[in-house]
């Protein structure tokens, strides 16, 4: 009505005024008609219109965790020493006439090394002998007097002090005999020490002095070389607190240690833990620790650094799934699940180490859980889901690359 009566008021003009009244009105009709049918055909238009569907739930791939036995390890940063490192020093003083080893050389254990002149030595032995004989002389001259004076006493031809005095003089002359013994004795061990031999079998470094050199003897004195054992080869270490506790409550000393060197990618070298120090550093919170490996062929060299991993040796059931799978909601892990009726639900779960493309699980997860695997992206916890089957499997690397920095634990499948 509004409309109609709007283009009334616009046909009234100049040029309209001598127009009849009907006529004026029969044009308003004409006019006002096809806007009525136009709005009355978006009304029938939007009422036929179909309503738009809801977006299909997203597909999401998901499957129990996989259930496998696992070895946990505790991974340390080391260096190896020698089990015995000996320094060669000369036990008397004297005049180097001999080297007998090549520098860098393994040795065996009484090998002779180095040769001091043994004249002098010799020659102060040789009056040590003399002196000793003339000690067992005056001894057997001073028994000699004694056992006349004991067959005299009886007819009275001797007094008795005399004859103690007597028995006095062969004690003296005894005496006199064990101090030269022992005089001999003693230049016989110098006159042994001008040849230097190796108190342990290990490889020797390289000569300190060369021949001809005057050397010097006591603790203080000339350092000739020194010498490493090498096979058993120690493993050094520092672990914290927590993990030293970890190991104590577990089993202890005894046990299994493997260890990979710098430019290696798997843990060839196998030992165990001998030792463990008598307290914890209160300065670090760290304690000192030993693994002992065999080195038959002396490759492992005191020095050398290496990576360690700790176990007790046995093994334990361990969920794992995918590490992809494995989220981070603020400071705790999580995993997304799938319950039967297509429900996403977020699990807060303890992660542990990795091992083989698979992250173990150690709690807040059961066998029975549908976890995402794929698709993870997709899913929200509370939204509605499809879910298609996979399965999880190990991932182990085809070609190995060169190895990193390890974590503070890991693990490995059991055989």
């Amino acid at each position: 009505m509004n409309m109609i009566t709007e283009i009334k008021a616009d046909d009234v003009g100049t040029s309209d005024a001598a127009q009849p009244n009907s006529t004026r009105w029969r044009k308003a009709a004409w006019i006002g008609i096809p806007a009525a049918v136009l709005l009355g055909g978006l009304v029938v238009a939007n009422k036929d219109e179909p309503a738009v569907p809801p977006p299909a739930a997203p597909t999401v791939t998901v499957a129990a965790p996989l259930v496998r036995q696992v070895t946990e390890w505790d991974d340390y940063v080391g260096r190896f020493e020698a089990s015995q490192t000996v320094e060669v020093r000369p036990r008397v003083s004297g005049q180097i006439t001999g080297i007998h080893f090549a520098d860098g050389q393994v040795v065996r254990k009484g090998q002779l090394l180095f040769t001091i002149d043994p004249r002098p030595f010799a020659a102060a032995l040789a009056e040590a002998r003399a002196g000793l004989a003339s000690a067992q002389s005056d001894l057997s001259l001073a028994r000699a007097d004694l056992s006349r004076a004991e067959s005299l006493i009886a007819d009275q031809a001797v007094s008795k002090s005399e004859v103690d005095r007597l028995r006095a003089r062969v004690q003296a002359a005894s005496a006199a005999v064990a101090a030269a013994q022992a005089r001999v004795r003693s230049r016989a061990l110098d006159m042994e020490f001008t040849r230097i031999r190796a108190p342990i079998g290990g490889r020797a470094s390289d000569r300190r002095v060369d021949a001809g050199n005057l050397v010097a003897a006591g603790d203080a004195g000339s350092l000739l070389t020194t010498i490493n054992a090498l096979d058993p080869i120690h493993f050094s270490f520092d672990a914290s607190e927590a993990l030293f506790l970890k190991a104590k409550r577990e089993q202890g000393s005894g046990q299994v240690a493997e260890i990979r060197l710098q430019d290696e990618s798997d843990y060839r070298w196998k030992g165990r833990l001998d030792f463990t120090d008598n307290g914890i550093d209160p300065r670090s919170g760290s304690i000192r620790g030993r693994a002992v490996l065999a080195n038959p062929n002396l490759f492992l060299t005191p020095g050398m650094f290496g990576n360690m991993r700790l176990g007790s040796g046995g093994t334990v059931s361990a969920l794992l799934v995918p590490d992809a799978a494995v989220r981070t909601d603020q400071a705790r892990k999580v995993v997304l699940v799938v319950g039967r009726d297509g429900t996403v639900a977020s699990k807060p779960v303890t992660a542990g180490p990795l091992v083989d493309g698979l992250r173990v699980i150690r709690g807040g997860l059961s066998p029975q859980d549908r976890v995402v695997i794929a698709g993870t992206q997709l899913a929200q916890p509370g939204a509605k889901v499809q879910v298609r089957f996979g399965r999880v499997e190990p991932v182990r690397s085809q070609s190995p690359s060169m190895p990193t920095t390890p974590a503070a634990a890991q693990a490995t499948l059991a055989p």
